[in-house]
């Protein structure tokens, strides 16, 4: 592993693999590790063969939330606001990227971790994982990661989760929605694997224009949603791999990728 708080490597499906790498604190979420994920991000952004991003992490936990040691040292208004302006920066950056990003969890998820989890398109966890936003124990409430996490689970589940602070299991996080799968331990690689190999063995354009769409009509009243989505699957429609398919599908063969 290199020195960089977070590194990346992509093969040649176009899959970039980013890793959270500051082990010894539990990937919490400096300063510094918000500007390499953002800068990384932003590098995927402009990369037209990426196709899919898994977000892992180095050590015995995918991410511990804010670096509290460091937000503990400048106790001012404007410190935090800032810290809290870059983390929303990041955490948009993943949704508004043109490729799904699945999140690679293990060990502990916590606060702002556990919000980078629910930002993300798809989450795979190990069944040794735990999920949390405990800040209300210190006395914060977690109010950037409940906007993340109310729109993953129930209002009531979310709710819960705030104000108690408490923990939950892998398996309740996939009951809740936060996670799509649950792995155990040695299969965890290979389960986010199953994925990667699905979402890259269908066509770009439509992933794109899919995503993208999926997180506006979220945000849209339903007429209004589907008046996009409507505009979307036109547009889709008229691409070179739609119409390949459909006909493909007509005439009872495999498209022609």
């Amino acid at each position: 592993m290199s020195d960089a708080l977070v590194s990346m490597h992509t093969d040649e499906r176009g899959v970039v693999a980013l890793t959270l790498n500051r082990p010894q604190a539990f990937n919490a979420l400096s300063e510094a590790m918000l500007a390499e994920l953002g800068a990384a991000l932003a590098a995927i952004d402009r990369n037209d063969a990426a196709r899919v991003v898994v977000l892992g992490a180095a050590g015995k936990a995918f991410c511990a939330g804010h670096d509290l040691k460091e937000m503990r040292a400048e106790p001012s208004l404007a410190y935090y606001q800032r810290l809290f302006a870059q983390c929303t920066q990041v955490m948009l950056a993943v949704q508004r990227l043109r490729v799904p990003v699945i999140a690679r969890v293990h060990g502990i998820a916590t606060a702002a971790g556990c919000q980078l989890v629910a930002m993300c398109d798809l989450a795979v966890a190990s069944r040794d994982a735990k999920f949390a936003v405990s800040g209300v124990n210190l006395g914060l409430f977690c109010s950037t990661p409940s906007v993340a996490l109310s729109r993953n689970l129930p209002r009531k589940a979310a709710f819960e989760m705030l104000v108690t602070g408490g923990f939950i299991s892998a398996e309740e996080a996939r009951v809740k929605g936060l996670v799509n799968r649950v792995a155990e331990p040695e299969a965890l690689d290979a389960e986010v694997e199953s994925l990667v190999t699905s979402i890259v063995a269908k066509p770009q354009a439509a992933i794109a224009a899919g995503k993208a769409l999926f997180y506006r009509q979220i945000e849209s009243g339903i007429a209004a949603a589907y008046d996009d989505a409507g505009r979307t699957m036109a547009c889709n429609m008229m691409d070179a791999s739609a119409l390949e398919g459909v006909q493909a599908f007509i005439e009872k063969r495999a498209p022609k990728r």
